[in-house]
């Protein structure tokens, strides 16, 4: 069975139809990315399937089960997370205090305990920033560890967001366009984190328009043009479709 099945998934805005009829799956531990032209439908994809919108028709199982219009805290308590498109990183905290914030979920919010100051709740937060500072060190940033995040570099946010989503210990990573504004070296290190990810068992599904990097990372493509299910395969075989090659190029081409 696949980890992640979506089935004639559709979204309204009015009369609108961002998402039609989408249908695909994917199975654990691969890189399966979403492409598509500039107003394809390809985030309102994502925040169908993490919680963000409720969909108008069709179905969303993670492992069988129905997760379709599930909050987003209680899918990040099923093993999903995401990062954005936009970064949504806390420049008042730290960098370090950034990623502890993936794992609030998974904290001990016993009033009491935190009044009196428990020594197991003590054991926990100091556990949960190692386990913090061990997420900036597999994401490259162990030299930000105690930088402000207001501080650090754009292409280093990217890796702080990843790293906090990782927090949430995830079965399933969502990536918003995670190499978005960077330069060729900073994509080059993100490519090689998003397969390194995959290759520890967390599945990963990514949105990203350098095409280059969708080809040389992914196990399947999901190619979307105006909400609609254009294309699906490996690269070499979405590369050669001539409806791909239409839709980014024109029919001319």
């Amino acid at each position: 069975m696949a980890l992640l099945e979506v089935s004639a998934l559709s979204k309204a805005f009015g009369g609108v139809m961002a998402v039609q009829d989408v249908a695909f799956s994917v199975d654990a531990g691969v890189v399966y990315s979403v492409i598509g032209p500039n107003g394809a439908g390809k985030t309102t994809l994502f925040n169908l399937i993490t919680g963000v919108y409720t969909p108008s028709g069709g179905d969303i199982r993670l492992d069988g089960e129905a997760i379709a219009g599930v909050a987003p805290h209680r899918l990040a308590q099923k093993g999903v997370a995401r990062t954005f498109q936009n970064l949504q990183v806390c420049m008042n905290l730290t960098a370090l205090e950034n990623v502890m914030l993936g794992a609030h979920l998974a904290l001990d919010r016993n009033l009491l305990k935190g009044l009196f100051r428990a020594p197991g709740l003590t054991r926990a937060d100091a556990a949960l920033r190692d386990r913090a500072a061990e997420l900036m060190r597999y994401v490259g940033l162990d030299a930000y560890r105690a930088s402000a995040a207001s501080a650090m570099p754009y292409g280093a946010l990217k890796r702080l967001e990843i790293a906090r989503a990782l927090a949430v210990q995830p079965r399933i990573l969502f990536l918003d366009e995670p190499a978005a504004g960077l330069n060729p070296k900073e994509t080059t290190e993100i490519d090689a984190l998003v397969r390194k990810i995959a290759d520890s068992g967390i599945t990963v599904v990514l949105v990203e328009h350098d095409m280059k990097m969708v080809m040389n990372i992914s196990d399947r493509i999901l190619v979307l043009d105006y909400g609609k299910k254009l294309a699906e395969g490996s690269a070499r075989e979405v590369r050669r479709n001539p409806a791909v090659i239409a839709a980014y190029l024109g029919k001319a081409a």
